[in-house]
């Protein structure tokens, strides 16, 4: 009888193990293989591409993921997506949309207390619609002007690391370990890209499409060109870091000599909006029949505003040279 039992309790326990080790591996397959998922299934188009990295620390809420899945097939999201993985930002497109509606809200009720007026409200809520528009475009723009910074050292340890024997995917993940932000991050997307599989060329067009640059496009045809015909792929990359370099030094001193002329841009632009805000809180009287004539003083703001922003774009585009 004793045999017996501990004949099938060595059993049980047998059969425990196998269970838990079936347990383990499955959950392990599981695991490995939602995060290969992230970097190949996903990549069927560019834009689920870019979703890729929107990764949110906690799961949304159910009204977070109804909202995202009925503006999921919307060309503006695609857009919205495109420049929040620009932008870096770990948003989802339910969430930058919910941010427009919390800014717009916020700037109505604050430019009524602040005007008195229900109109003055309203124009302030339709300013507000674009506060998280302006927010995402300079964190998009200073990513990117960043990268075009960082660009030339990038390729000069690119160089370096080539010259010292390392592969062209260990050069990758050099520029990775030891680059600032954002170039660090970037290359760090290719080199993962690069070892589960997807084809280096691919890859760095998903890092050109992250990080649209004219120089980075250079750098990624000379690479895929040495990598189908040959050659030395460190001369090559030095020679276009001369080349950016003249290009980074020459665009900070176009935008030297035309800081002047972009100032007075804004300046223009800015002035004749803060006197008239100004000489309505200061003499109510003066500018009131302005802003309640609806007649003939809102065609007036409105022909005035138009002619303000014709004004701005045309001195924008003069004091931007392209080259």
């Amino acid at each position: 009888m004793e045999l017996i039992i501990a004949g099938a309790a060595g059993v049980l326990a047998v059969i425990i193990l196998i269970m838990g080790i079936i347990s383990i591996r499955s959950e392990r397959q599981e695991e490995i293989e939602d995060r290969l998922g992230r970097y190949t299934s996903e990549y069927g188009s560019l834009m689920t591409e870019f979703e890729e990295f929107q990764v949110q620390p906690e799961e949304p809420s159910i009204l977070t993921q109804r909202l995202d899945k009925a503006l999921a097939d919307r060309e503006f999201a695609k857009k919205w997506r495109v420049q929040l993985a620009r932008a870096d930002l770990k948003l989802t497109v339910a969430e930058y949309f919910s941010l427009h509606i919390i800014a717009g809200i916020g700037a109505a009720v604050a430019g009524t207390f602040l005007f008195g007026t229900p109109i003055g409200g309203g124009i302030a809520g339709i300013a507000g619609l674009f506060i998280p528009r302006f927010y995402v475009a300079r964190k998009q723009s200073q990513r990117l002007n960043a990268f075009q910074e960082q660009l030339p050292d990038t390729l000069s340890l690119w160089v370096n690391a080539l010259r010292s024997g390392y592969s062209v995917l260990q050069s990758m993940e050099a520029i990775a370990k030891e680059s600032p932000e954002p170039t660090a991050t970037e290359f760090k997307r290719v080199v993962q890209e690069v070892q589960l599989g997807i084809p280096m060329e691919d890859a760095l067009d998903h890092l050109l499409a992250r990080l649209p640059n004219d120089n980075m496009d250079l750098v990624n045809t000379a690479v895929n060109i040495q990598r189908e015909v040959g050659g030395n792929l460190a001369e090559i990359l030095e020679s276009i870091g001369h080349t950016i370099r003249d290009r980074v030094k020459l665009d900070g001193e176009i935008r030297v000599l035309t800081s002047q002329g972009r100032i007075t841009g804004w300046v223009i632009s800015v002035l004749p909006i803060l006197l008239t805000v100004f000489l309505y809180f200061v003499s109510p009287g003066y500018m009131g029949g302005m802003i309640e004539n609806r007649m003939c003083g809102w065609p007036m703001l409105g022909c005035g505003l138009g002619l303000i922003g014709t004004g701005a774009a045309i001195i924008q585009k003069i004091v931007k040279i392209d080259y």
